[in-house]
């Protein structure tokens, strides 16, 4: 029983990596209907960010401001200089593109950091918490705290701001939103400024946890975070939560407690799939 408990609540943390990592992706295909692949680019980009901004100041909260600021900035370039201009060809146009960013990215991450893993050698600033027979690790409990808290205000934002009002309008139409007087194109940026911060996060939480960044460290979330907004639905912020937090706990619990022959990302493909032979729109998806 205990066993259990512990692989629980690893897989509830890697679940909640997943939604950080996948939120982004969701809400700028909510706006603008293109598969963002680019996103885990920025997410490695925020590992080393965070990383270099800790090993120089040894401030965590600075490293997580400044990497998520950075992020942001990069976030918004990509959507001017490579998404925007290309808006007008058919949806594969910036997929392709973005692939390349992300591509593109990984080298740029390898020449400047080199092709090795770096430990991210920083300390939670929070006490361990003991209950019953489990302990939870200060970086487990900051995988929590920060999940809940993004969550918590990205639900302000989205539902209870005029910010949100105007995404969820531009995510139903983009031409009436502009009709009826919203400036669609300054909603669309801080959408990426809001999705690249929260990669920006996801990277570094992910360095801590593990204690590794690396310049590939994007390419499994990348077609991993495609699968879990296809089984949550499409644009669906809600669903992909839901679904990163089942996928953690099912390749977790699969793998590490029952023990199952399989390659633990190939979970994300198979839940895929079972989920569109079942329900072609996702688990949150609408026909």
């Amino acid at each position: 029983m205990e066993l259990f408990l512990e692989q629980l609540l690893n897989g509830l943390a890697i679940g909640a990596l997943y939604a950080l990592m996948t939120l982004g992706l969701a809400l700028v295909y909510g706006i603008l209907r293109i598969l963002h692949v680019a996103h885990a680019a920025i997410y490695s980009v925020g590992a080393y960010l965070g990383l270099w901004v800790f090993s120089w100041s040894g401030s965590l909260l600075l490293a997580a401001l400044l990497a998520m600021a950075g992020c942001a900035f990069l976030g918004v370039a990509i959507e001017r200089l490579v998404y925007f201009p290309l808006l007008r060809y058919p949806p594969y146009v910036p997929l392709i593109a973005s692939i390349a960013v992300l591509l593109g990215t990984e080298e740029v991450c390898r020449l400047i950091a080199g092709p090795y893993i770096l430990s991210f050698p920083a300390q939670v600033p929070l006490p361990s918490l003991k209950l019953g027979p489990l302990l939870l690790s200060p970086a487990l409990l900051a995988v929590y705290i920060t999940t809940g808290a993004v969550l918590l205000g990205l639900w302000y934002v989205v539902g209870r701001t005029e910010l949100g009002l105007a995404m969820r309008a531009t995510s139903q139409s983009r031409v009436m939103a502009e009709a009826l007087g919203m400036n669609t194109h300054l909603v669309i940026t801080l959408t990426f400024v809001l999705g690249s911060a929260i990669a920006a996060l996801a990277g570094i939480l992910v360095g801590i946890y593990y204690n590794q960044v690396y310049p590939t460290m994007g390419a499994v979330p990348a077609y991993k975070s495609l699968a879990i907004i296809v089984v949550g639905g499409l644009g669906s912020v809600s669903g992909s939560v839901v679904a990163s937090l089942l996928l953690g706990l099912a390749e977790t619990l699969l793998i590490g407690f029952a023990d199952i022959p399989l390659p633990r990302d190939a979970l994300a493909f198979m839940a895929m799939i079972g989920v569109l032979m079942w329900r072609s729109e996702g688990l949150f998806g609408s026909r």
